[in-house]
Parts: structure tokens; C-alpha cells; sequence
């Protein structure tokens, strides 16, 4: 079999004509499930196989493991392949294959020179950039806690992406006036230190492309052929590069699916593969519309909820799957109840032969997985959530435990050292181990530490911090006798001033997924979890920390390979499973309340159902909640208009009993 045969062996039509039109602008528009990465690994294996260098070619991704899973699979294609390359000695040569960061950090310790740098520059991190920036705001006398330095440090970013310079940029009103001031002062110390952030890679990059046409000329003539995967996702920044390294050849091979570009919180710009063909009049359009994943049923469904959106490359996807099972619809009466739902259909399609491993529970938010996950732990399913953490697990949570479990046992030292510094009071790890050794079994700790304040030279800090914690937790403890449990962690939470201290470490940025918003929408659900204790004449905070208690132990007990998977729906693009549940498709949840009066938001909350439907293979299972509490507040909700883009000769309405636990208190 000569190279070519070989390499295009197994490819559909269409596939093979994306592969074979080497020349020239080409825009693949890669359908979910029509096997975008074989297109893009193949198409490299076969400009290498036809005589191109290995070294001329550029491969851009996303992410490090999409990188490496390309050269895996160009390496295994190649591996038997007769070409001259390898019989010359010239195989050991390899494309460039990187990420956008990667690409432009190696280019820059050639090159940044030319702007003054020196190559041994170093890359902050964010906790290193958020710190310089508060040093900056600190040396104007600019109050941190009323302008936040990581709010701040985010609208940088967001600047830079837009490669607007710190030197041109000035800002119309105060707030922005300061970010004008911090970003100038921000680069000139960056400059000093010869260092960069995280932006600057890029940034800098097309700076010296731009500044530089001799040193762009030199990489145009390293790179003939340049290729994008997930080009839907590209900000104006990572565009700008492409279109400078695809200037002179044209040979700009970009591949994606504007219907999943779900990633505008990370300034992924949706028009960049919309525009393609402004910018590229020659372009070459190839559509990848046949899908191996899907059953027809639920493309069909996908194809309908997405033709809703007007800002999109008209597509069909068509499979030579299956008709398969009508898409189940399941009203339920609250988040406990739809929980429930869940977890007795696994356990019914699991008694007909389904494995563990073949379930996924998709939702909008994080703080849904609690419900969620206390279901699967009482019916003894082992479960793992992806792209996030446990919900009794995550930061927040752990430090408002802290404060309840030490109010309700005084002697918890465990707590005690958490609770102590959350937020921050300056006290060293050193004074808790004092307190620790000097308190006497079943002692409160308060106390003890009451005792040590005494001890201390006037006026430290530390000395300030302990009186103030001592008083504060005294304060909460009195409230624990009086007040109801939700209104305990309220009162936690707003006298701690935790919501601003989560606001200091967390600020919307492109390479977070969760935010200080997600995280306190995650301790409000904790309050729905404390309102069923809130009608507990007695040791209702006992009782809530030993379910919680008993939840967590049981689950460490689990074991096996086999295990129920759970994240956002934003986790779960590019991944399918057999069966896959949606839950919490209600007005307000999917499509998010934030998005529902702004179109260009909303249709990318449609590409994100669009983009969680299509992770299923053979069966869907979508559910809605007629009431949700969410933040502990009981609202009534109405079903999602994306159920309602669903031809309703593709569902099956399930009806049936409520699953509510009889043993929990009502709402």
C-alpha cells in the first residue's frame, strides 16, 4: 500500500477532500462526532507524506494533551510510511505542534530581544501578577478591598487580548481610568523585572511581527502550512498571530464548528470562523456533516435547537447510526426529587446491562452537583465529577464549615486552623500551635487563645486578629442558640465579609473556569442544603454537620474503576457517553439568567445545549424542576425554551411517581 492509500484509508468523502486540498485558505467545519482530530492528523500525515518538511509545518491547539494526542497519532500513521523523509535520514525532523502560548514562548526566546527584553524572561503566574498589581494600587493609595486588584488584573487581560497597549490606552470614565494608570505602571515593572504574563506571549509575539517584517519573513519561511484546530474558539489576539503567519502563503488549514463555540467568558470571538471566507474570498470550504457518535434521533434534535440561532454556518448532521430511543422529558418537583429521578434510571438501566462507566449527569452550574452527588451517595454509587471538585470538597465550602464546626465544638482544632486566617488575620501557624499545646482536653479553644492575647506586647497584629476572631466567634456561638441554621451561615458569611474576601482571590478570567460569582452561588446552595434543619427544634447545626459527616465517609468508602460521571456542560465538550442526562433545563438555569436579555449571549447558551445534546450516543434524559430552591430561596421556574426547540415527535414525556425521599422534611 503506497503513503497516500495508507493515510487516507477510512476516511469518508469529504474528509479525504479536506486532507488532499493542500494549496490555499481551507476552512473545515467539523459537525460533533464527524472526527475532527482524525481529519487534522491525517491531513499533516499526508502534506508530509506528499513531500512537504516536517519542520514547515505549524500546528496550533488549545490545550497541551490535544497536542500531544496529534503527535501520537501522526508518529503511529507514519510509523510504516516509505517516505524519502525517513529513507533520507530527514524523518527525525517533526512539525511544530503547540500550543498558542507554547508556539509564542519559543518564539520569543529568539526574538524578544528586538523589543528590548532579554531571552531569559521570566513568566509570572497569576498569584505573582495579582500581587504586583496590588503593590502597584498600593504605592497610588488605591483601597483594594473597594477596587478589586484580581477585577482589575482581569480587565489587563482582557486589554491586552484585544492587543490594546498600555501606552495607548486611557480610559472614559474613573474605574477605567485607573486600570489605565495600574496597566501602565503594571508593564513598566514587568519590563524591569524582564518579565511577561501570561498574555504577553501572544501579545508580544504579533508586537514584534508587526514592529518587524524581516523577523516575520523568516518564520513565513519556516512555516509553509499552518493549521488551527478549534478555530471557533481563537480570540483577536490568537487571530491576528494566525493571519500574520498565513500572510504570505495563504496555506492556512483552520478547522472547528462555530455551532460549539461556547468560550466568549474567555474572549473566544465567534466571528473569527464566521469571517473566514471575508478574509479568505479563495477560501476553501469543506463541511464534515456525517456523524459516528449520535443516534438520528438526537441529531435531529440538536439540529433543531441550533437552526434558532441566527448568528451561524447553516449545517445538517446525518448519521448511518440508528433511529434509537425518543429523548426523555421528565418534569420533576424540585431539585431533591429530580436528584432521585437521576439516579433510580441508572439504577434501572443499570440492572438491564448498562455499565457505570456509560452514565454522564450534565449541568449549567457547579452548585448543582450537590444534590446530585448526596443521591448517588445514599443509593451506593461510586461517582466522579470532572473539571471541578466535589461540592463538600471545594474551598468555600470546607472554610464556612469551618466556622460551623468549630461554633458547634469549641475544642476542634482542625477547624480552629482553618477558620482562624479565613479571611486572612495575620495569625502565624506558630501562634495555633501554641494554642494547641496550651488547651487542656475538651477546652475551648477561644479561651485558650483568649489566655494567649494576654501574653502578647500591645497592639500586633496578631494580637488585633485573635481578639477580633475570639469576639467574632463568641458572637456567631450566641447566634447558634437562637437562630435558625440558614440564618447562622448568613450571618457567617456576611460578618466574616467572605463574599469580598473570595472577590480578592477570584475575578472572571480566561483561563478560569470558576469565578468568585460561582463560588458564592456555591455557598448559597448551602443554605438549601440547611433549610431542611431549619425546622429542628434541637442541634439542628449538630445534625447538619453529621449528615454532611456521614455523606463524606461513605463515599470514601467507595471503590472500583467504574464510576457515574458529573461536570458543567462547558467540561464536557469533546467527550460522549453512551447515556446522558441534562438536568436542571429550566428558565433562568440553561439558558442562564444572565444571558436571557442579551441575543448574542443567549444564542451561545443555545451552542452550549447544543454542545451538551450532542454528547450522547444512545440515549438522552433531560429533566426540569416545576421548583428549584436556589440560594436557598424557593422559586417556581418555567421549562427551558430549548426543551420547546425539540420536535415533540422526538420525545417521550416521562410520567410517574415523584421520587422525592419520604425521610427529608418538605420545602
Amino acid at each position: 500500500m503506497n503513503p497516500e492509500t495508507q493515510i487516507l484509508a477510512g476516511l469518508n468523502g469529504k474528509q479525504i477532500e479536506a486532507v488532499k486540498t493542500i494549496d490555499g485558505p481551507v476552512l473545515v467545519i467539523s459537525g460533533p462526532g464527524s472526527g475532527k482530530t482524525r481529519c487534522l492528523t491525517h491531513r499533516i500525515a499526508y502534506l508530509i507524506s506528499s513531500g512537504v518538511r516536517p519542520e514547515n509545518i505549524l500546528a496550533v491547539t488549545f490545550t497541551n494533551k490535544a497536542a500531544g494526542e496529534i503527535k501520537e497519532r501522526i508518529a503511529a500513521l507514519l510509523e510504516n510510511s516509505p517516505s524519502s523523509h525517513r529513507s533520507s535520514g530527514r524523518f527525525a525532523a517533526t512539525p511544530q505542534i503547540g500550543t498558542f502560548h507554547s508556539v509564542c514562548a519559543r518564539i520569543l526566546r529568539r526574538e524578544i530581544e528586538r523589543i528590548g527584553y532579554s531571552r531569559n524572561f521570566t513568566i509570572l503566574d497569576e498569584g505573582d501578577q495579582a500581587s504586583l498589581i496590588k503593590k502597584i494600587m498600593a504605592s497610588f493609595e488605591v483601597d483594594t478591598k473597594r477596587y478589586n486588584p484580581r477585577s482589575i488584573r482581569s480587565r489587563i487581560s482582557k486589554l491586552k487580548t484585544e492587543l490594546v497597549p498600555a501606552e495607548s490606552y486611557t480610559g472614559s470614565d474613573f474605574y477605567s481610568k485607573l486600570v489605565a494608570q495600574v496597566y501602565r505602571t503594571y508593564q513598566e515593572n514587568l519590563k524591569k523585572m524582564n518579565a511577561l504574563d501570561f498574555d504577553d506571549l501572544i501579545g508580544l509575539t504579533v508586537r514584534i511581527f508587526k514592529s518587524n517584517p524581516e523577523t516575520l519573513a523568516k518564520y513565513h519561511n519556516l512555516w509553509h502550512y499552518i493549521l488551527v484546530d478549534e478555530y471557533q474558539d481563537t480570540s483577536h489576539d490568537q487571530y491576528v498571530l494566525v493571519s500574520l503567519l498565513a500572510q504570505k502563503t495563504k496555506n492556512l488549514f483552520c478547522i472547528g464548528d462555530d455551532a460549539q463555540s461556547i468560550y466568549m467568558f474567555r474572549e473566544a470571538d465567534i466571528r473569527n470562523i464566521l469571517n473566514f471566507e471575508k478574509d479568505y474570498p479563495d477560501a476553501k470550504i469543506v463541511m464534515l456533516e456525517q456523524n459516528y457518535r449520535s443516534t438520528k434521533t438526537i441529531l435531529a434534535a440538536a439540529d433543531e435547537i441550533i437552526a434558532n440561532n441566527k448568528m451561524q454556518m447553516p449545517k445538517e448532521l446525518w448519521t448511518e447510526n440508528n433511529t434509537g430511543e425518543k429523548i426523555i422529558v421528565k418534569e420533576t418537583l424540585n431539585e431533591r426529587d429530580e436528584a432521585n429521578f437521576i439516579v433510580y434510571t441508572i439504577e434501572e438501566l443499570a440492572a438491564k446491562g448498562r455499565k457505570i462507566a456509560d452514565f454522564v449527569v450534565l449541568y449549567r452550574t457547579h452548585a448543582q452537583s450537590r444534590a446530585i452527588e448526596e443521591a448517588l451517595i445514599k443509593r451506593g454509587f461510586p461517582y466522579q465529577i470532572i473539571g471541578g471538585i466535589k461540592f463538600y470538597e471545594r474551598r468555600e465550602i470546607k472554610d464556612i464549615l469551618s466556622y460551623l464546626r468549630l461554633i458547634n465544638n469549641p475544642s476542634d482544632i482542625i477547624s480552629f486552623s482553618r477558620a482562624v486566617n479565613i479571611p486572612t488575620r495575620g495569625i502565624g501557624d506558630k501562634t495555633v500551635e501554641k494554642i494547641s499545646f496550651a488547651n487542656k482536653p475538651g477546652h475551648s479553644l477561644i479561651e485558650t487563645a483568649d489566655s494567649l492575647t494576654e501574653t502578647l506586647s500591645s497592639d500586633t497584629k496578631q494580637k488585633r486578629g485573635l481578639a477580633a476572631f475570639s469576639k467574632l466567634i463568641a458572637a456567631l456561638s450566641e447566634k447558634a442558640k437562637k437562630e435558625k441554621l440558614t440564618a447562622l451561615i448568613k450571618s457567617v458569611i456576611d460578618q466574616t465579609n467572605y463574599e469580598d474576601y473570595l472577590k480578592t482571590i477570584y475575578a472572571p478570567s480566561r483561563d478560569e473556569f470558576e469565578t468568585a460569582d460561582e463560588r458564592i452561588e456555591n455557598l448559597k446552595e448551602l443554605l438549601t442544603v440547611a433549610k431542611k434543619y431549619d425546622a429542628t427544634k434541637e442541634d439542628g447545626l449538630a445534625s447538619f454537620l453529621e449528615e454532611i459527616t456521614l455523606l463524606q465517609n461513605i463515599e470514601k468508602l467507595r471503590d472500583g474503576n467504574e464510576r457515574i460521571t458529573l461536570m458543567t456542560v462547558h467540561s464536557s465538550k469533546g467527550l460522549e457517553f453512551p447515556v446522558v442526562f441534562i438536568a436542571g433545563m429550566e428558565e433562568g438555569l440553561f439558558p442562564h439568567n444572565r444571558t436571557l436579555f442579551e441575543p448574542k449571549e443567549l444564542e451561545e447558551e443555545r451552542r452550549l445545549c447544543y454542545v451538551a445534546v450532542t454528547r450522547a450516543k444512545e440515549q438522552l434524559i433531560v429533566t426540569y424542576s416545576k421548583y428549584r430552591r436556589i440560594f436557598g430561596t424557593m422559586e417556581a421556574n418555567l421549562p427551558s425554551r430549548f426543551i420547546g426547540e425539540i420536535p415533540t415527535h422526538l420525545v417521550r414525556w416521562e410520567a410517574g411517581k415523584d421520587y422525592e425521599d419520604e425521610d427529608v422534611v418538605e420545602y
